[in-house]
């Protein structure tokens, strides 16, 4: 057994569960922004695309979509932003669930929690943190 192995046996029982607690935070607050994304950025994107989308309804071919896309390119960054913040959550929170926090990202989230502490109540999150 080397010294990590150690260090994850002799870890505090509060300290897991606060880990825990701002991880739980930060997948809620990576979820709530995509839908904010989705509730903002999505409808104007769509909205600008009216046009093109009407007429895909009628005469459907993938020239008609790139044409429409390539029309409106501020429209396609934002659904394109959409899309790629979606599947980015999506895929990290199922590493975190199929595999687990990555060292990396769990000793960051205890420097978090340390940081908190020592801010104490004054910080944002120590309320959700230490209940």
């Amino acid at each position: 057994m080397d010294q990590s192995d150690n260090h994850v046996e002799n870890k505090d029982p509060s300290l897991t569960q606060q880990v825990q607690t701002l991880h739980q935070l930060t997948v809620y607050g990576r979820w709530c922004f995509v839908g904010f994304l989705w509730l903002t950025v999505a409808p104007v994107s769509l909205w600008n695309l009216r046009t093109e989308i009407a007429l895909w309804q009628q005469y459907f071919t993938w020239v008609a979509v790139r044409y429409g896309l390539s029309a409106h390119p501020l429209s396609t960054m934002g659904l394109a932003f959409c899309i790629g913040m979606t599947t980015a959550v999506l895929v990290w929170q199922s590493r975190n669930i199929l595999l687990g926090l990555p060292k990396e990202e769990q000793q960051r989230l205890e420097q978090q929690v340390f940081q908190i502490r020592q801010q104490g109540p004054t910080h944002p999150l120590w309320k959700w943190i230490f209940r």
